[in-house]
């Protein structure tokens, strides 16, 4: 894998107009000319590819690197923050990506380290607050991303659980959504992992509405999918709980806080129903779709 990164690279390598790079940084942290102006900086890259090109063929069936899609990118940087790195490494994985998936394809995704101050989760108020400044499609996929822990792209994925099931290939928990009622769907994860998650009924009902007549294709970050309902989703939907989150709060922990939101309140309310902590924690990792429980700590900070 190393021989491809650096095969993959190897065309961007520009030693000739090193003055260009220390202009040519952009508000979101990654290179915009497109090139490579140092050699420490190209083994720097070098070798984040060839870490993402070992963790693309165990998770995603990837063989060679410019295989990667920017959704399977994305997917293996998030994996990568709860994984205690430090931004600045993240941030060079990023931008070494982007020499395979085209520049600013890549949302950028902010490191979750024990020095980190604060924490990612927006409260139910403030998830009010954000989708207040929404438009209906996106205010709704935000509160449906907050009740059921959903990434950015799952949401183009909702299937009614007639239309879909969960990976078969997998040990559900029959524990899972307890003390919670609603109506249940099934989405795509990371790696083509289907699973269940459970709407309460009025965000449901307000979903149903939302029904396409004809399921159409939808593209997002070079992936296609088939999106059943007209509803807001991806890189799009992403960035507009974003912008909404700095209208309405002054600050913002991206899309994903929703997520790290929806781990917390789980935990507490298993806790409340006397689940022990570790089992807890088991039921909150398949319920964000996830089989390490120890990610979930990432998420409780």
């Amino acid at each position: 894998m190393n021989v491809q990164a650096r095969s993959v690279l190897k065309g961007f390598l520009d030693l000739s107009s090193r003055h260009a790079a220390k202009q040519s940084l952009s508000v979101k942290g990654s290179r915009t000319t497109g090139r490579i102006h140092s050699l420490r900086t190209f083994e720097k890259y070098a070798g984040s590819l060839k870490q993402a090109g070992e963790w693309g063929r165990v998770h995603g069936g990837v063989r060679h690197l410019k295989d990667f899609t920017p959704a399977l990118a994305q997917a293996y940087l998030e994996d990568r923050a709860v994984q205690g790195l430090s931004q600045k490494q993240l941030d060079a994985d990023r931008n070494a990506l982007q020499f395979i998936t085209g520049r600013e394809s890549l949302e950028r995704v902010y490191a979750l380290t024990p020095a980190e101050k604060g924490s990612r989760a927006y409260t139910p108020v403030q998830v009010q607050m954000i989708a207040a400044r929404q438009g209906m499609r996106n205010a709704l996929a935000t509160e449906i991303a907050h009740r059921a822990g959903l990434r950015a792209h799952e949401l183009l994925t909702i299937k009614s659980l007639g239309e879909a099931e969960a990976s078969v290939h997998r040990s559900w928990r029959p524990d899972r959504f307890l003390g919670r009622e609603g109506v249940g769907y099934v989405v795509e994860g990371k790696g083509g992992l289907r699973r269940e998650v459970l709407l309460d009924r009025h965000l449901a009902e307000r979903l149903e509405a939302r029904r396409l007549d004809i399921p159409q294709s939808v593209t997002d970050r070079g992936v296609f999918y088939t999106q059943h309902y007209d509803l807001g989703g991806g890189k799009t939907w992403s960035q507009s709980v974003t912008d909404a989150a700095n209208r309405a709060l002054g600050w913002s922990t991206g899309a994903h806080g929703l997520r790290h939101s929806y781990a917390q309140e789980r935990m507490a309310e298993l806790q409340d129903l006397g689940k022990p902590y570790g089992i807890a924690r088991e039921i909150v990792s398949q319920e964000l779709g996830h089989f390490r429980a120890d990610v979930v700590e990432t998420y409780l900070r």
